[in-house]
C-alpha cells in the first residue's frame, strides 16, 4: 500500500500561493464595521453603521460587541453612539510611525509605466524645492532625461506646478524667489502662479510641454498622506511627438487614477482625496 503524501501545511510547506486562498470571513465582515465607521466621520449610532456597513442591525450589533471588547471600537455611554477605540488609535499612530512614504509609493510606479509604457518619476518636497528620487525608464526614447536627485523649478516644470498648488505659499514663495532671483516676486510671477494653481486645482494635474526638456511633454499629480507630511508627486514623462491631443487626457487621467491610489496605500480617505 502506497504511504499517504503529507499534505502541504504538514509538509512546512507554504500554501499562501494556491489559487483559491481560503479567508475567515468574519474578519472581512467586521473590517466591512470599520470601513463605516471610518467612512462616517465621527460617532455612528448603530442604524448608521448597519445602513453603512450592509448589515442587518442585529448582526452588526455582535460585530460591534466584539469590537468593543478588543479596544478597536468605542461606545459612548452618554449618547449610545459608536466610533474609533484606543486600540484602533494604538494601531494608527505605530501605522504611520513605519511607514516609509516613498516607498509605499515606488511600488505603484512600475504599474503605471506599465500601463502608459512611458517614463515615470516620483518627486518629493525639499529644502530647495521638488526634488526627484525616483525614475521608471518606459519604452520610448526622451532626448535628455532627470537624474535622481535633482532639484526641479518649479514655474517651468509640471511637478514644480503640482507643488505650486497644493502646498502654503509660506513654503513655496522663498523657493521661487531664490530660483528666480526676485526679491520680492514680481506682480507677473504672481500672476502666473495663480494662474498655475488655478489651472491644477481645476484639472487635478499639472502639464507642462517642453517646460524642462524641449519636445518632452510632463503631466504630474499630487499623492497626500494620512498626515501632516508634506505631498509627493508622480509625473509621467513622455515624448511630445509621441503624444497626440486624443491621448494625452487619457494619459493625465490615469495619472490621475494612480495618484489617488497612491494616496489611499498612504492612508489618505477617499472624503479626504
Amino acid at each position: 500500500m502506497a504511504a499517504q503524501r503529507p499534505s502541504p501545511a504538514e509538509n512546512g510547506e507554504n500554501t499562501e500561493s494556491a489559487p483559491a486562498r481560503q479567508g475567515i470571513q468574519s474578519v472581512e465582515l467586521a473590517m466591512t464595521v470599520l470601513q463605516a465607521l471610518e467612512e462616517g466621520r465621527g460617532p455612528m449610532s448603530l442604524t448608521q453603521i448597519s445602513a453603512a456597513s450592509g448589515m442587518q442591525p442585529s448582526k452588526a450589533h455582535r460585530y460591534l460587541v466584539s469590537l468593543t471588547r478588543v479596544g478597536l471600537v468605542a461606545q459612548s455611554p452618554s449618547s449610545g453612539r459608536y466610533d474609533m477605540g484606543p486600540a484602533m488609535r494604538r494601531l494608527g499612530v505605530e501605522s504611520l510611525r513605519r511607514m516609509d512614504e516613498v516607498a509605499l509609493v515606488s511600488e505603484h510606479l512600475p504599474g503605471l509605466r506599465d500601463r502608459t509604457s512611458h517614463a515615470v518619476n516620483l518627486a518629493v518636497w525639499g529644502d530647495h524645492g521638488p526634488v526627484v528620487v525616483r525614475w521608471e525608464y518606459g519604452a520610448h526614447a526622451l532626448p535628455i532625461t532627470v537624474r535622481v536627485g535633482a532639484t526641479m523649478p518649479l514655474l517651468s516644470s509640471a511637478i514644480g506646478g503640482a507643488f505650486l498648488a497644493h502646498l502654503p505659499a509660506q513654503l513655496t514663495e522663498p523657493v521661487l524667489r531664490a530660483q528666480l532671483e526676485e526679491t520680492p516676486l514680481s506682480p507677473a510671477t504672481r500672476e502666473r502662479v495663480d494662474a498655475i494653481r488655478a489651472e491644477v486645482l481645476a484639472g487635478g494635474v499639472a502639464t507642462t510641454y517642453g517646460g524642462v526638456i524641449p519636445g518632452v511633454t510632463s503631466v504630474a499629480a499630487p499623492v497626500f498622506t494620512a498626515g501632516e507630511s508634506l505631498p509627493l508627486v508622480v509625473t509621467l514623462v513622455m515624448p511630445t511627438r509621441g503624444v497626440s491631443e486624443e491621448d494625452l487626457p487619457v494619459l493625465s487621467a490615469e495619472v490621475l487614477r494612480s495618484a489617488r491610489a497612491m494616496s489611499e496605500e498612504l492612508g489618505r480617505s477617499r472624503h479626504d482625496a
